[in-house]
């Protein structure tokens, strides 16, 4: 058996402990907020969209980037599984639109209430407050220090503080420096799956109007960066949804490859089932 530190009260945080523990380890589970799944609860509005009640060649199309990194996880761990362990803590869940998976009750604390209640049943213990500072290995272990003064030891250590996606609910960056510590090289982090500023003042004008069923292409110069077709929205500042969220993967993977003073150009289809002649007629 053996003692191990998860740094991150997430929803990856909390299926690490629950998963260490199962396994018959000693967990601490360290969170630097005063409550666990900070992040969850505003996922989906609110109501935490579980995961996707699809085949996984599905969720393989739909992951913009480098799919292949998640093989393993997904064939070992499949959205059934997911759903299978969150009903046998309580919580019901429902398949909605697309596939999309719900609890019941609409409400994304009944969703961190499973995975809290899971973590209590095979005894992993929760601090919160907990803001880690650093974390130092040796021939013995691992010592996570604590802005409190409280270190922290143990056998092995998992990183899981999200990344610098949401500042306000905790996540900072903290693990690339705790990483980068223990000896990991970080890749350079850019923005993704985020929505786009438009030039255009009309673009305000339009805010709240939703389009479905609509193809984009994103272009610079002659190249073009993305393609694809689904749902957007206008929004006060440019516009947003799955499909713009979508293309922002490419953005960011291309913009340090834009030369000369090419702009970054959308351009929306409407109809992209019809052809011009029948759109004419």
């Amino acid at each position: 058996m053996s003692k191990v530190i998860v740094i991150g009260g997430g929803a990856a945080g909390m299926m690490a402990a629950i998963g260490a523990a199962y396994n018959g380890n000693t967990v601490e589970l360290l969170e630097k907020n005063d409550r666990l799944g900070k992040k969850i609860f505003i996922t989906g509005k609110g109501r935490c969209n579980i995961t996707n009640a699809s085949d996984i060649q599905n969720h393989f199309a739909n992951i913009m980037r480098n799919s292949k990194f998640l093989y393993s996880a997904y064939n070992n761990f499949s959205y059934e599984d997911i759903c299978n362990m969150i009903e046998s803590a309580g919580v019901k869940t429902k398949i909605e639109r697309g596939n999309r998976v719900f609890p019941e009750s609409d409400k994304s604390s009944d969703v961190i209430w499973a995975l809290s209640k899971m973590m209590k049943d095979v005894g992993v213990n929760v601090h919160l407050n907990k803001n880690v500072t650093d974390v130092l290995s040796d021939a013995s272990g691992v010592i996570v220090k604590c802005f409190d003064g409280k270190d922290f030891m143990g056998d092995k250590c998992i990183i899981a503080t999200g990344g610098l996606s949401y500042p306000s609910t905790g996540s900072t960056g903290d693990g690339y420096k705790f990483a980068k510590n223990m000896g990991h090289t970080i890749e350079e982090t850019y923005p993704s799956l985020v929505p786009f500023n438009i030039k255009e003042e009309y673009c305000k004008r339009l805010q709240g109007l939703s389009l479905k069923n609509v193809e984009i292409r994103m272009q610079c110069g002659k190249k073009t960066w993305y393609e694809g077709f689904g749902e957007m929205l206008f929004t006060h500042f440019g516009v947003s949804g799955p499909l713009i969220l979508s293309a922002s993967s490419f953005y960011s993977k291309n913009i340090s490859k834009r030369k000369g003073d090419d702009e970054v150009k959308l351009f929306l289809d409407l109809k992209p089932a019809l052809t011009p002649e029948q759109l004419d007629k």
